[in-house]
């Protein structure tokens, strides 16, 4: 058998696209506005959050820190994708590398876990109305939060120390969907070492994480959808299912997608097949979510609607003062 050619690198190559010119100024302009519509999306339902006082309820405050989060993760992965995808060097350190990867992962597994939290407010919100401000407090919201960001970080770092031990790679090109994006997975593809108990781990902690936090969010609807369906009052199921319909969508997309790529084996042929489901999950789900919960609330509809109309007003009246009228 002939002897692999491993050698300890210290930067590597993403394989973006394509060479054509014409195709990468096409997909500089498609992803600038996607994650422009990113950036207006989830920072403007952040600002509605704060400035709108129907919506300060443990509910959108948990929504304020999803949509930062989404923000983060597809910031850390698409400046690197428009500084780059029109620049003919694709060089990265392993450092910026490990880096990258570590803060997204961090963002990620944080929206995992707060998704299921999201899902046990929805719980006391529909299950328990009367005493859904009293239990879902400030503080043990603001307890959740930090649980959620503490259990990411330390999930980011167990990832990050296995790539770090490798110690040598077969090549430093790694072949992913976007420029500038550095997985495990296909670092690990690369690795010339036995890396079995580094596959293994990372399957094993992103298997348990998504077995329990899906068991939280079924459980969790499981009883919302009981509650839901004892209601006498038409008016009142309509309410109930308007107030919690677009989070079972945003865990759907989200989930689904993180299933697919890290709860299965890696192989080889499943590459293409994953790079198509990364950058659906890092680029577009980011984008989505603000849609989601906008299009499908009615009080986030609401919120908005008298923000521009007061805003509007305002403007209507400094105009008129400024006239002389």
């Amino acid at each position: 058998m002939e002897k692999e050619n491993c050698t300890a690198v210290t930067d590597s190559t993403l394989l973006g696209f394509s060479d054509a010119l014409e195709l990468r100024v096409f997909l500089f302009l498609l992803f600038l506005s996607i994650y422009g519509a990113t950036v207006l999306g989830n920072l403007g339902m952040i600002a509605l959050i704060q400035v709108s006082s129907r919506l300060h309820i443990p509910m959108y405050f948990f929504l304020s820190h999803l949509s930062f989060v989404d923000f983060c993760y597809s910031t850390t992965i698409m400046l690197k994708i428009l500084a780059n995808i029109l620049n003919d060097d694709k060089a990265i350190s392993f450092l910026e590398c490990a880096v990258q990867f570590y803060m997204f992962c961090t963002f990620v597994v944080t929206e995992v876990i707060l998704l299921a939290v999201m899902a046990c407010d929805r719980l006391v919100a529909i299950c328990d109305p009367l005493l859904y401000m009293v239990t879902m407090s400030r503080n043990l919201c603001m307890e959740l939060v930090f649980c959620c960001y503490f259990n990411g970080t330390v999930c980011s770092l167990i990832h990050l120390c296995l790539a770090l031990q490798i110690p040598s790679y077969r090549s430093n090109l790694i072949n992913h969907f976007c420029d500038f994006f550095c997985d495990l997975p296909r670092l690990l593809y690369l690795a010339c070492c036995d890396v079995t108990v580094s596959q293994l781990v990372p399957y094993i902690v992103a298997t348990f994480s998504e077995i329990i936090t899906t068991m939280v969010i079924f459980t969790s609807y499981l009883f919302i959808l009981t509650t839901i369906l004892r209601m006498h009052s038409a008016e009142g199921k309509c309410k109930a299912f308007s107030t919690c319909a677009s989070h079972p969508e945003a865990i759907l997309v989200f989930h689904g997608t993180i299933l697919f790529i890290y709860c299965r084996p890696q192989s080889s042929n499943s590459m293409d097949t994953d790079k198509v489901a990364t950058v659906f999950y890092t680029v577009v789900i980011p984008m989505l979510s603000p849609l989601i919960y906008s299009l499908r609330n009615k009080d986030v509809k609401e919120a908005l609607r008298k923000v521009v109309s007061s805003k509007i007003f305002s403007q209507i009246i400094f105009s008129k003062q400024d006239s002389g009228f």
